[in-house]
C-alpha cells in the first residue's frame, strides 16, 4: 500500500526514528502504525513505543472524596477557552458531587442533578454556552483512607490531570504524595497482576526481537528476556516504580514505611487517547472560495 507524508511524520513524532526509518517500517507493516512502532523498537531505531500526544477534546477533569471514597470525572468541551469558563466549572464541580453517589459514567449521566439528570444538565449548557460538551467518563477508588491530586489546576479541585489514592491505613500525607508520582508517571496498573495480558505479550515480543537481534545463544536470549521483562514491570506498574520523591525507594517500599499499603488509583488526563483531527485551514478557505 502507498505510504503517505503524513503517516511517515506521525510514525517520527511518536517514536523518534529517522525519516527513511519510518518509512521502510510502514512499508514493511502494510501501514500498520502500532506494527510499526514494533518493527523499529525491535531493531533499536525508536525511542519509545508511546502514542502520539495529539489530543481532539478539551474540558476539565475534577475530583472529589468523600469518607473512603473518592471519584474522577471528564467533562470535555470544544475549546480551553470553555474550560476556563466559571459557569462551565461550576457545572463540572456538581458533577464531580453527584458523581460521589454512583459507581458508573452510565449511571451518572442518569443520575439527577438539581432536578435534570446530569445528561439533561449538560445539554441544557450546551445551550447556553454555544459549544458542545460531553461527560466522557468516571472512575472511583474506596479504601481506608483515600487523597486527591489535581495537576495543573484551573480551579479547586478540577484541572488537566486528575488522580485518586486509596491506601490501607490512616496516613493521608503519603496517600497525596503517591497521588502526586502517579499525576508524574501515569503507571499502566498497580502491579504486574493487574497488567493487560495483551500489552504484557505485545513487550514480551518486542524484546524476543530485540534480542534475537543480537545473534546470542538461546538460553542466553531467555535470561535476556527475563531480566529486562523485569525492568518493564519496574517501569510501569506503579507499586515496582522508583518513588518520585525518594528514588532509593519503590513505591510499595515507601508506602510501607510509612505504614500502608497501596489498593487502588485512578488516573484521568484531558483528552487522552482522542485523536485530534489536523485541519488545513488554508485548503478550507480555498475550497471555501471555489479555488
Amino acid at each position: 500500500m502507498a505510504i503517505t507524508a503524513a503517516q511517515v511524520k506521525e510514525l517520527r513524532d511518536t517514536t523518534g526514528a529517522g525519516m527513511m526509518d519510518a518509512k521502510k517500517a510502514l512499508t514493511e507493516n502494510d501501514g500498520d502504525m502500532e506494527a510499526a512502532v514494533d518493527w523499529l523498537r525491535a531493531k533499536g531505531l525508536a525511542k519509545a513505543a508511546k502514542k502520539s500526544g495529539r489530543t481532539a477534546a478539551e474540558g476539565l477533569v475534577a475530583v472529589a472524596v468523600e469518607g473512603g471514597k473518592g471519584v474522577v470525572v471528564e467533562v470535555n468541551s470544544e475549546t480551553d477557552f470553555v474550560a476556563r469558563n466559571a459557569e462551565f466549572q461550576e457545572m463540572v464541580a456538581g458533577i464531580a458531587k453527584v458523581a460521589l453517589g454512583t459507581s458508573s459514567t452510565e449511571e451518572l449521566a442518569a443520575a439527577d442533578m438539581g432536578g435534570k439528570t446530569v445528561a439533561e444538565t449538560i445539554t441544557a449548557k450546551v445551550g447556553t454556552i454555544g459549544e458542545n460538551m460531553s461527560l466522557r467518563r468516571m472512575g472511583y477508588v474506596e479504601g481506608k483512607t483515600v487523597a486527591a491530586y489535581v495537576h495543573n489546576a484551573a480551579t479547586a479541585g478540577m484541572g488537566q490531570i486528575g488522580v485518586l489514592v486509596a491506601v490501607d491505613g490512616d496516613n493521608e500525607d503519603i496517600a497525596r504524595q503517591i497521588a502526586m508520582h502517579v499525576a508524574a508517571t501515569s503507571p499502566a496498573s498497580l502491579s504486574e497482576n493487574d497488567l493487560d495480558p495483551a500489552l504484557v505479550e505485545r513487550e514480551k515480543q518486542v524484546l524476543t526481537d530485540q534480542a534475537k537481534e543480537s545473534g546470542k545463544p538461546d538460553a542466553v536470549i531467555e535470561k535476556m528476556i527475563v531480566g529486562r521483562m523485569r525492568k518493564f514491570y519496574e517501569e510501569v506498574t506503579l507499586l515496582n516504580q522508583k518513588f518520585v520523591m525518594n528514588p532509593d525507594l519503590t513505591v510499595a517500599q515507601a508506602a510501607k514505611e510509612a505504614g500502608v499499603t497501596v489498593t487502588g488509583y485512578a488516573r484521568f488526563a484531558v483528552g487522552e487517547g482522542i485523536e485530534k483531527v489536523e485541519e488545513d485551514f488554508a485548503a478550507e478557505v480555498a475550497k471555501t472560495m471555489g479555488g
